[in-house]
């Protein structure tokens, strides 16, 4: 079991009922909880707290200040019959938090990797599975179950009982409403909601609430109805909006998120 350590963050205070494998690594002031398991190459960065019956299995790089809350399990095989025990990782970031009984599997050797940025939340029973990548400032309500190979940018916001399929991709400061079923990619900056899940309009709320400027904001609504809105198909509104919409870094960003599109997008 690790020792603890003492540092600028205060001591680093492991449970006796915790174990903690001798290749784990422990920053300054981590906390760990009654029967927590950590096992090998598990780093945890400085300021975390591990909660009680946590199980971190292995290979999993946590970040500074975060918290991960009763019965969570990271760092776990991914579910794929083609995982051969291959060496991948988990990533999360920092002051990310973590709730009860959430579930994060390492990558497989498609990525190498399971990514979770920093400042995100997952609340619990949440599921993050192999090569799945999430932006910063992701919020995962409770019960979103996520496939594997799943990309989430930065600012998403996702409704509970939420399932996704494998590959899609979420825009950034996209909100989906809850217990909607996400087979196709959503495009950023725009709300989708349902069973089949269909377009609500731009993410007003959102966007102005993170201080887009209305500049911004009308430029985006001007790209929304041409995309959405217009009789064009998706091509031909693509085209346009390059031609009559101004080609700030927002407008270029949905058109190239819509144009990379391998599973389509929800309209």
């Amino acid at each position: 079991m690790s020792e603890a350590t003492v540092g600028t963050r205060g001591e680093t205070v492991v449970h006796p009922t915790a174990l903690v494998d001798d290749d784990a690594q422990l920053g300054q002031g981590v906390v760990v909880g009654p029967w927590a398991i950590l096992g090998p190459r598990v780093r945890v960065g400085d300021g975390t707290e591990v909660g009680p019956r946590v199980l971190i299995e292995r290979d999993t790089l946590v970040g500074e200040d975060c918290r991960i809350a009763n019965g969570a399990v990271l760092g776990t095989d991914p579910q794929d019959l083609k995982f051969k025990g291959e060496d991948t990782v988990l990533e999360v970031g920092d002051r990310t938090v973590i709730r009860e009984f959430a579930t994060l599997n390492r990558g497989t050797e498609a990525s190498g990797r399971t990514v979770v940025g920093s400042d995100c939340l997952l609340m619990a029973y949440t599921h993050v599975a192999h090569d799945c990548e999430l932006g910063n400032h992701v919020i995962l309500s409770n019960a979103v179950n996520m496939a594997g190979h799943v990309t989430i940018e930065d600012w998403v916001i996702v409704g509970g009982l939420t399932p996704i399929h494998q590959f899609v991709r979420i825009g950034a400061h996209a909100f989906v409403g809850g217990g909607s079923r996400i087979p196709q990619d959503v495009p950023p900056y725009c709300r989708v909601a349902g069973n089949p899940p269909g377009l609500f309009g731009l993410n007003s709320v959102g966007l102005e609430r993170r201080g887009f400027s209305e500049e911004v904001r009308r430029s985006l609504k001007q790209a929304y109805r041409i995309l959405f809105q217009s009789k064009l198909n998706l091509g031909q509104a693509v085209a346009r909006v390059e031609v009559e919409v101004d080609a700030i870094p927002e407008v270029r960003h949905l058109i190239e998120f819509i144009r990379a599109s391998e599973r389509g997008i929800t309209l």
